[in-house]
């Protein structure tokens, strides 16, 4: 349920950061927000490269269920194009 006591730390929390970035001379904010651009670059290079990781094992994943069961596959394949077929034609 809603805190107004966790809205309100948050709001102490957030005027807090802004009196330090209004006090802050222009260079100083420049590099503070290039640190926390770079800090976020880093984050999001490790989550794709993790998520290229996690669909690389997928990937092989799938092509060995396809290997073992091509007709299976191939139906599935077959029945999927159809049904979104009938979605696209009703729109």
């Amino acid at each position: 349920m809603f805190k107004s006591s966790e809205l309100g730390d948050e709001l102490q929390a957030l005027r807090i950061e802004m009196s330090r970035l209004l006090d802050m001379p222009g260079n100083d904010m420049f590099d503070a927000a290039r640190s926390h651009t770079e800090a976020l670059a880093e984050q999001i290079k490790a989550a794709l490269n993790e998520l290229g990781e996690t669909l690389g094992q997928e990937e092989e994943h799938v092509e060995k269920l396809i290997a073992e069961r091509p007709i299976a596959a191939l139906a599935s394949a077959f029945a999927l194009g159809v049904a979104i077929g009938f979605m696209l034609r009703r729109h």
